[in-house]
């Protein structure tokens, strides 16, 4: 793939499969592993239905709409932001101050995200070398989560999980962030897709699939069901004017952005589900119903559930180290928008842009270890829909529909249907305000 012309010599993804596997990288984190088995134990298979509707319409959209933003722009956020508004009133700096938000808020979820993909490296290590196995019980597992959680209690686990991320952002989008992803996204899928197998074998899994595919249609009329469905959806497609921009703005003209939106929607939906396919069968094997979400399941509830397993020691490394990957190419691309803006502002190196953004992003997640809870509800609750929303309105109304239509339809054969234009403008920059309000009256529903 060649650099974007507007780029002069910015580094680029160097296979349209590599952008897709970043994006994809991106996109599965967390919300996949620990949120959306909660939310389908909770409400069943009826959760599904309008989780696959609300996944389309933000991936039919606001992903497209993003990736082709960034393209278009030939930079982040406050670039794109900034020449939107140049067009539009001869002026960068009203955009490009603007910009900095979505920026802001990504390095923001950088930080956060940092302690938890530094759990995820401490329990891995412990999975693969046995050390769990001495923690007999929830309350064991209890009190040694909450050990590494609180402040300054995983410092070593945690630099080191900064300190991989930024040696591979170092080496560059195609050197390393492409080549990254190529290895840890078909690992993640395989061994999750391993662990589903397996699982299946065991008895009582039975019961999980029953409960996760049989639909009571009633349910669908439960609003929450909705609102839960709807922030899922927006939040584990990565929608915030920040990482999928920034990606696209690596992108090659040659590149049918439709489509790698279509395959970033599916493959995420895959590892929601394969997370599910796995986590809710467990339980069943156990007769146990899944009533917890986040931390707590991940690095609680169930690695005590699988200590009781047949298979037990294996079972815990192959899930923990899956999971590691899922966070950490989650971690790059969250920290990939404040580094390229380091770049494009002050002129530095790839480098000496990522030591700075590395050592501060560092220090400040070291600080805030017994407070990430409310620091990730406030970034998701509001950096990330506010974030999505700047950039759906630049683009969409800002940018202009003509040159707005010509970036998305960019290298397609057919070009999309007149259906795509005010379903972006309106649909998917309503959907934002909804998640931004919903989130801040519920207190978070991704």
């Amino acid at each position: 793939m060649k650099n974007h012309p507007t780029s002069g010599r910015r580094d680029a993804f160097r296979s349209r499969w590599g952008f897709k596997l970043a994006c994809i990288g991106s996109a599965v984190g967390m919300g996949n592993i620990w949120m959306f088995p909660s939310r389908v134990s909770a409400y069943g298979a009826v959760f599904l239905l309008p989780y696959i509707l609300f996944v389309a319409l933000i991936a039919s959209t606001g992903v497209i709409g993003e990736m082709a933003f960034g393209r278009a722009a030939g930079g982040g956020p406050i670039v794109a932001f900034g020449e939107a508004a140049r067009r539009r009133t001869g002026s960068r700096r009203w955009g490009e101050a603007l910009g900095l938000v979505p920026v802001a808020g990504s390095l923001a979820m950088a930080i956060g995200y940092s302690v938890v993909v530094g759990w995820l490296l401490k329990y891995a290590a412990d999975a693969l070398t046995g050390a769990w196995l001495e923690n007999r019980g929830v309350e064991a597992f209890d009190a040694a989560f909450s050990s590494a959680a609180s402040a300054w209690g995983n410092n070593l686990w945690q630099t080191a999980a900064v300190v991989i991320a930024m040696v591979i952002m170092a080496l560059g989008i195609g050197g390393g962030i492409e080549k990254a992803n190529k290895v840890m996204m078909p690992l993640f899928f395989c061994l999750f897709l391993g662990l589903a197998v397996y699982i299946s074998t065991l008895p009582g899994a039975g019961a999980g699939y029953r409960y996760m595919f049989l639909m009571d249609p009633a349910g669908l009329l439960d609003p929450m069901v909705w609102v839960y469905a709807l922030g899922q959806a927006f939040f584990s497609l990565s929608v915030a004017g920040n990482g999928t921009l920034i990606y696209g703005s690596y992108l090659s003209r040659e590149a049918d952005v439709p489509a790698s939106a279509r395959t970033v929607a599916l493959f995420d939906t895959l590892a929601a589900m394969l997370a599910a396919l796995v986590i809710i069968p467990a339980m069943a094997t156990a007769g146990e119903t899944l009533s917890r979400s986040g931390p707590g399941l991940l690095f609680i509830f169930l690695p005590n559930l699988f200590r009781e397993m047949p298979g037990g020691p294996v079972i815990m490394a192959v899930f923990f180290v899956a999971a590691l990957f899922a966070g950490m190419t989650s971690l790059i691309n969250l920290f990939e928008a404040p580094i390229a803006t380091v770049q494009e502002k002050f002129r530095l190196s790839r480098l000496a842009a990522v030591g700075a953004v590395g050592a501060v992003g560092l220090a400040a997640s070291l600080a805030i270890q017994g407070i990430v809870s409310p620091w990730m509800d406030v970034c998701s609750i509001y950096a990330c829909p506010v974030g999505a929303l700047l950039a759906g309105v630049f683009f969409f109304w800002v940018w202009g529909k003509a040159d707005c239509l010509s970036q998305v339809n960019l290298a397609r054969r057919k070009p999309l249907g007149s259906w795509f234009y005010p379903l972006a403008k309106y649909a998917f920059c309503g959907v934002t305000v909804i998640v931004l309000v919903m989130g801040a009256i519920k207190g978070g529903i991704g």
